[in-house]
């Protein structure tokens, strides 16, 4: 079965750390942490190194979950990734897809998010009580593990193309899934650090959270179908040798 080409294993993977980036849940824990921060009078200097803090913790989780699963596909499918395993990731993806349509936001007013209560709480009270840089990372950590039930679709696809490349290129795709993922704290990191008012940031969330949870949804939709098509009913029609 042979393995997408170069151009396309890229693709797959920045359209999959859009997904990523598309989701929320980081994002609202960075915007209340700040909250707290700035009703404290945290001097802005310090501000900035708790926002840093937040996304390094973002980064080095997501990079690490990244490379430990295309490590871990890489031992359990050294030579290609049988049918029925693209099949089943791909399903899942469009089952995540729909949930993401139907669920992502409670319904609600705001931009309260479907993850389970404990965790909800749990990130909003590390977030009033985070005062040290060392706290932000470790909160960054646990905004990632509280959205895995979301994320995993697009990053075990990424593993998976990942594998299937030569060494340089899979240090290529680790990053740009990485920075692409990071791109809305990085941006909400920049708009805070340059003086703008979290009201407008959580008042942008929120006429927009409709667009991004449908945007969010389709996209996975649309993963999951391409790789479904390329992987398991081209490559089985090539196998059978009807092309």
């Amino acid at each position: 079965m042979g393995n997408f080409d170069t151009t396309s294993s890229l693709a797959i993977i920045a359209l999959a750390a859009l997904i990523h980036a598309s989701f929320q849940v980081s994002v609202s824990t960075l915007t209340l942490m700040s909250g707290h921060a700035l009703g404290k009078k945290t001097a802005h200097g310090r501000l900035l190194r708790l926002v840093g803090g937040f996304i390094s913790g973002v980064a080095v989780l997501t990079l690490l979950l990244l490379s430990a699963t295309a490590f871990l596909f890489s031992q359990l499918f050294p030579y290609d990734t049988p049918m029925i395993i693209w099949a089943m990731l791909c399903g899942a993806t469009i089952g995540v897809a729909i949930a993401v349509w139907l669920y992502y936001y409670r319904e609600q007013k705001g931009t309260s998010l479907w993850i389970p209560r404990s965790m909800a709480d749990y990130l909003n009270d590390r977030s009033k009580a985070t005062k040290h840089p060392a706290e932000a990372f470790s909160l960054g950590l646990a905004s990632v593990l509280s959205e895995l039930l979301f994320i995993f679709a697009p990053l075990l696809i990424s593993a998976l193309v990942l594998v299937r490349l030569s060494p340089a290129l899979q240090l290529a795709g680790v990053g740009l899934y990485v920075g692409i993922s990071l791109l809305p704290l990085l941006i909400f990191g920049a708009l805070i650090g340059g003086g703008h008012t979290l009201a407008r940031l959580q008042k942008w969330r929120e006429s927009n959270k409709r667009f991004l949870q449908f945007a969010a949804g389709s996209a996975l939709f649309a993963l999951g179908m391409y790789v479904y098509v390329e992987k398991v009913i081209v490559s089985g029609i090539v196998a059978l040798g009807l092309e």
